[in-house]
This record gives structure tokens, sequence and C-alpha cells, in this order.
């Protein structure tokens, strides 16, 4: 019978960097940290989720980002509308500081493989949904909706671009696959139609807004808001 002999080797500060390795990859950080420095659009100003009640500016940044990729695809692809999107508040992971908005931006907002899909919903699901973002405690990101609350908490205004909700009709709506699989418990989600793929990461669909954006001028809006108590 032949033995196996196992070594253990700590990895850790105490070993020496290895110069040929360094100087074998430093071309390939150089070039990789070009790319992801490079500027692609400009924010006046810093965008974060944590600056609004039940909408942020960084929240609808994003919200917007997702309605208007998944627009495109599902457009040329089934000739469909996307007529909202959805995404997670704690998926949201930096904010976009004032001043350059580069590819590594992208990266550290949305550092997840998450994938872009369009989920066909029942009206009837969307109010579901929407009950779920009442109750929910924090400012999940939303576009395409406005959703008015009185001053108790219960819901006075609900509009899916600009027109009330019709329970019968089948919406689309943008958000990713995490969410589709239940995550952050938005279960309503599975009570889909159909679903379409759309092959694009959240984080390259970012990208690719930002390439044909010049300044990014997201605010905490009226699209999710309550009214003051008396």
């Amino acid at each position: 019978m032949q033995g196996i002999a196992v070594s253990q080797v700590r990895i850790d500060s105490t070993l020496a960097e290895d110069d040929s390795l360094r100087a074998f990859i430093a071309p390939y950080r150089e070039h990789l940290n070009a790319v992801l420095d490079s500027q692609l659009c400009y924010a006046p100003k810093p965008l974060t989720k944590e600056d609004g009640h039940l909408n942020t500016s960084l929240g609808n940044l994003m919200a917007d980002i997702l309605l208007e990729r998944a627009s495109v695809v599902l457009g040329r692809r089934e000739g469909l509308p996307v007529d909202m999107a959805l995404m997670n508040h704690g998926g949201i992971r930096s904010t976009i500081s004032g001043g350059p908005v580069t590819e590594r931006t992208a990266y550290q907002v949305m550092p997840f493989e998450n994938q872009l899909v369009v989920v066909a919903l029942k009206g009837s699901v969307i109010r579901e949904m929407v009950e779920f973002l009442r109750q929910a405690g924090e400012p999940h990101p939303v576009a395409g909706l406005r959703i008015a609350l009185d001053s108790e908490g219960n819901l006075d205004t609900l509009l899916v671009q600009g027109k009330p909700l019709e329970a019968s009709r089948t919406y689309y709506v943008a958000t990713s696959d995490y969410l589709l699989g239940g995550g952050d418990h938005m279960d309503f989600l599975g009570k889909n139609e159909a679903v379409f793929a759309t092959g694009y990461t959240i984080r390259n669909a970012m990208v690719d807004y930002f390439k044909e954006t010049d300044t990014l001028r997201a605010t905490v809006d009226q699209r999710f808001v309550q009214a003051l108590q008396p």
C-alpha cells in the first residue's frame, strides 16, 4: 500500500512575495485597473440608498436602469413593453460618490452576478407586491409605479405608468433572478405567467447605462410616498 504525505502551508503576511510572479501579472493588473477606472459618466453629488424614507436616490437610479435596459431587450426580442421594475434594498452594496463614475463603481454597487429577468404578473399579484412593499419597512427600489400611502400607512394611490392598476391585466416586471427565486421573501414573483431571461447581469446593465449617460441626476422623488400626520 502506498502512503500519502500531507503538509499545510500557511498563507498570511509572513509569506514572502514572489517577485517573478508579481512581474508576470503586473501588465494584466495595469490593464484591468485602466479599464475599471476609466470614466463612463459623472455624478454631480453622491447617490445613496439611505437618503429617503420610502424611496432613495440610488435606489431610484437602480430601478430606472433595470426598467430601461429590460425594455430595450424585451422590446427587441419579444415586442413587449416592460411596465415596471423591482429591486431589493439590500442588494445595493455601496454608494456612488460625487465625481467620475466608472466600471469599478458598478462592481462596488453590484458585486454579485445577479441576472436581469422580466416576469409576467397579473395585476392581482402586483397588488400583493405593493402590499409587501407597504409593509417592508425599508425602501425596496421600484420604477414605473406611483404608490401613495395615507398618514396611517394605508394604500391611497396605486398607478402603473400613470394609469390605475387593472387586476386582470398582465404586467411585465424587470427584476433579478435572486428575487425571482424568493430572495428577500418576495415569493409573489413565483406566481408569474412567464419569465424572460435577458442574458444580462444587472452590473453589465449598469455599465451600459453609464456609457450612454453623461450625468447621473437621480433624486428622491414622488414614486413612493406617505402623507404626513395631520
